[in-house]
């Protein structure tokens, strides 16, 4: 999964939904709709797709917006602990050595 770069714009959820909306019932493509709209065809394809999940129709597997969330959120904390334990871990050898002096 790729990161977004600090010059790419950040676009509501409003503004997707109704993106989404026009790409999937306009007579236009979706690189037209993309550019009347003034955001980039691959971004939109990506808010379509993402959609499609969302609504239960895309393939077997994918992850829908808000387990994807739930997924970042465990990641991140499951790095958290790590961390708390990396310290723990430690402090316990610094204070058995201490111990034993």
């Amino acid at each position: 999964m790729s990161k977004k770069s600090n010059t790419s714009k950040r676009y509501s959820a409003e503004f997707k939904r109704d993106a989404v909306a026009l790409a999937l019932s306009s007579e236009k493509t979706v690189t037209e709709v993309a550019r009347d709209l003034g955001v980039s065809p691959e971004g939109l394809r990506n808010w379509v797709k993402q959609a499609k999940i969302d609504r239960g129709e895309g393939p077997a597997g994918a992850l829908t917006t808000a387990e994807r969330e739930e997924l970042t959120r465990l990641r991140r904390k499951v790095r958290e602990q790590e961390a708390t334990i990396e310290v723990l871990g430690k402090a316990t050898a610094f204070f058995a050595q201490q111990k034993t002096r």
